[in-house]
């Protein structure tokens, strides 16, 4: 028995009401919708501490079912942790490790293998209608790696992640088809894409509510650049003190006041959850759907003018997005379904990536026999049955100097600089110093090589995106 799967929705920034019995229940499917930001820190949410940034709806998931205070993205980028998300293995043993462009001078991402199972893949074979709008970035539409190719029924958005800089595009895609944005310049214009997907969305939800779907949703605010509509811009010029403007750089748009340009989009984001929500409730879906919400990574440096520093984005912790610290892989995850989980309820466990795809497989029914790296956490949202919990996390990341991590227990050890050929660890105990600040190797060299160990293992060597310190033997 299934318990929670009420009628067929499992909607991943988590809503809904077990209305049904647990006989009635085996005999549905859950929809399943995903939303995933792009570079917000969780503690950008009111829910989470934050005070500048308004995000009723998020919060009010959260409020209604179950917030996690430890939960990880599968990398410190987007790429290698969308890679993590939908085929439920760590960065030791994932087909993409990092945001790198596949072809020279042509749009695209590092693909996905042809062999590669993803979480869409599943469960349309269990009989789901499925579709993603928003970023993808996991390989072009003439490669392996295409949504098209990995599961996906219906895609909108952008394939590529450098295409996803700017927030008023001149085109799109839809299924691989381009679309044109008529009156959008790149910089400004008519079409602001996360309200295209939010459109999009609505539409999916009327078209497929009597059926069950996974509606994934990798939007793509509140990365750089900084572009808002006006009248969610007028929600909060003037009132977040002095706002000096960005000049612009480094490719990015200047902007006249962005610290309330980034607080707009994450509140305009914030408005299409609570509009997604709405429907399900309009459509009759709310009582049937789980909702999980989370993001890709932490949050962005002060690039682009954003300001991570300004709104506290990070808390107490060490590092930004492009880190293996805390800061920069450690993310905001609500699970909310009224009725199933309770209301208000706080999960200090410690899950990441990898885990959703085994976790909403069990909700789904579905027997995973492939190899995963992920657990189920099924029995924390639904409170049915014994919670496995991992011996370990790991990740390795070849960007920024190249670097590896892994939590056991409250202990962390931390590299950096192994595409340097350099190899140090660093160990911290985060249950005693959670912004590790203070490394421990030399008092506790028996953890250190404990976690040594477990990190040697973990690593599988890529020949596409190598680690040179561990990958090449010492002679």
């Amino acid at each position: 028995m299934r318990y929670g799967i009420a009628n067929g929705v499992l909607l991943l920034a988590v809503i809904g009401e077990w209305a049904v019995s647990p006989a009635q229940a085996q005999e549905v499917l859950p929809n399943i919708v995903l939303i995933v930001a792009d570079d917000l820190g969780c503690y950008e949410l009111g829910c989470y501490g934050q005070t500048k940034i308004r995000t009723p709806h998020i919060d009010q998931l959260a409020a209604q079912g179950m917030k996690w205070t430890h939960f990880y993205a599968g990398s410190a980028v987007c790429a290698p942790s969308r890679c993590a998300l939908m085929t439920g293995r760590h960065m030791g043993h994932a087909t993409v490790r990092d945001n790198r462009q596949y072809r020279k001078g042509q749009e695209g991402q590092f693909p996905l293998r042809a062999e590669d199972v993803t979480l869409a893949e599943l469960l349309k074979s269990k009989g789901y209608v499925t579709a993603a709008m928003g970023k993808w970035g996991l390989g072009n539409w003439d490669t392996t790696g295409s949504p098209l190719k990995q599961g996906f029924d219906y895609f909108f958005g952008y394939n590529c992640q450098a295409h996803a800089h700017s927030h008023y595009p001149t085109y799109v895609y839809r299924n691989g088809q381009r679309v044109d944005l008529p009156g959008n310049d790149g910089k400004t214009g008519r079409q602001y894409t996360q309200d295209l997907f939010e459109a999009e969305a609505l539409a999916f939800l009327e078209r497929n509510k009597d059926r069950p779907f996974f509606l994934y949703l990798p939007f793509i605010v509140p990365h750089v650049a900084i572009q808002v509509p006006e009248d969610s811009l007028k929600e909060y010029r003037g009132k977040l003190g002095e706002d000096p403007p960005y000049t612009g750089g480094k490719g990015y748009l200047p902007h006249p006041t962005p610290r309330a340009g980034y607080a707009a989009m994450v509140t305009r984001m914030d408005r299409s959850v609570g509009r997604i929500v709405a429907k399900l409730r309009e459509l009759g879906l709310e009582k049937k759907t789980l909702v999980l919400f989370t993001s890709d990574n932490g949050p962005t440096h002060n690039v682009g003018g954003a300001d991570s520093v300004f709104f506290q984005s990070a808390g107490p912790l060490r590092g930004l997005k492009g880190s293996l610290y805390e800061g920069g892989i450690r993310v905001p995850f609500i699970a909310s379904w009224p009725g199933v989980i309770p209301a208000g309820s706080v999960c200090r466990h410690r899950f990441y990536f990898p885990d959703i795809l085994p976790t909403i497989c069990e909700a789904a029914g579905i027997e995973v026999r492939h190899p995963i790296d992920g657990i189920s956490f099924w029995p924390t949202l639904c409170g049915k049955g014994k919670q496995e919990l991992h011996q370990f996390l790991y990740w390795e990341f070849p960007g920024y100097g190249g670097q590896q991590a892994i939590i056991a227990g409250e202990w962390k050890a931390v590299r950096q600089n192994l595409a340097r050929g350099i190899i140090k660890t660093e160990l911290y105990h985060l249950g005693q110093d959670e912004g590790e600040k203070h490394d421990l190797a030399a008092q506790h060299p028996e953890v250190a090589a404990r976690l040594e160990r477990l990190m040697q293992e973990q690593h599988t060597p890529h020949p596409d995106f190598p680690l040179p310190a561990i990958d090449t033997p010492k002679r």
